[in-house]
Parts: C-alpha cells; sequence; structure tokens
C-alpha cells in the first residue's frame, strides 16, 4: 500500500498509513538499547560482553511485554465481547510468558527463545493489521524494528558462545 503524498512531495500525516513521527522516533530510541548491548556482546571484554547479553536478554523479556501490552489494549479497545476478543486477549499475555521463560532458562536458550517470540509477535501484529485489529501503518514500524531486534539478539547469542 503507497502512503499519499502531498503536492510537494511529502508523506501526508493525515493519511492512515502513515506511520506517526512520534511512533517512529519511540520506537527507533526503543531499538538502540539492542544495538547498543549487541555490539558490546562481541566487542567487550568478556565480563562485560556476558553483562550485555544479560541486560539484552531482560530487555527484551521488557520489550515483548510491552508487544503484548499493545495487542491487549487493541483487543479492549473493541467495545464488543467476541469470541474473536478473548482470543484476542488470551494471545496478548503470551509474549510475556514466553520472556519469562525466556529468562529462566540457560542465557543462550533464552535468548533463542526470545528470537522465535519476537517472529511470532510480528507474525500476530501483521495479522492483527491486515484484519483491521491493527492501524494499517503498524507493520511499517514492527517490521524493520523487529528485525533489528532479532538480529541484535542473535548477535548476543554468537557473543555468549564465542
Amino acid at each position: 500500500m503507497k502512503t499519499a503524498k502531498s503536492a510537494t512531495g511529502l508523506t501526508n500525516p493525515k493519511d492512515p498509513a502513515t506511520v506517526p513521527v512520534a511512533a517512529r522516533w519511540l520506537g527507533g530510541t526503543g531499538a538502540i538499547p539492542f544495538a547498543g548491548l549487541a555490539f558490546l556482546c562481541v566487542f567487550a571484554p568478556e565480563n562485560w560482553s556476558n553483562w550485555a547479553a544479560q541486560a539484552m536478554a531482560f530487555y527484551g523479556a521488557v520489550i515483548l511485554s510491552f508487544l503484548g501490552g499493545i495487542q491487549w489494549g487493541l483487543a479492549i479497545s473493541d467495545a464488543s465481547s467476541t469470541d474473536n476478543q478473548v482470543t484476542r486477549l488470551s494471545l496478548s499475555v503470551v509474549p510475556s510468558l514466553i520472556a519469562w521463560a525466556g529468562l529462566l532458562l540457560p542465557l543462550s536458550t533464552g535468548l533463542l527463545v526470545m528470537v522465535a517470540a519476537f517472529a511470532l509477535v510480528l507474525y500476530q501484529d501483521v495479522s492483527a493489521s491486515r484484519s483491521g485489529d491493527a492501524p494499517s501503518w503498524y507493520p511499517k514500524l514492527r517490521m524493520p524494528l523487529s528485525l533489528v531486534v532479532m538480529a541484535s539478539l542473535l548477535v548476543g547469542l554468537l557473543g555468549t558462545l564465542i
């Protein structure tokens, strides 16, 4: 889907397919800790590298819980009480549970679990957008952020194995 352009050729912020500027900036800054910690996992001394990998796992758990909360909010904003709403509410708590389980596992396994969880949440978010349960611009925000997060987690995992 193409975004509407104004007469000047710039993206129209009123277009429902345009990612809001605040969401872009805040989402992007939320990815900085992942990238920074991944850098430390590879290039810092071993004691800092291990700390960075663990910090990344903790931050990943927080962000997975946040993403589940977004789905919860979208589900409760629909005033109708339907089976779909019950399913969406139930699925919205799964990222937090997976993240918690990932923190209980050995670090390398937990990081892998979180990569899988971020992929599943991304799939859920794209599906919600396609069905009209999330804004049409949401995948444009989530896709690049999720790729950065998953790549960072994998780099952190490699850092723990080296």
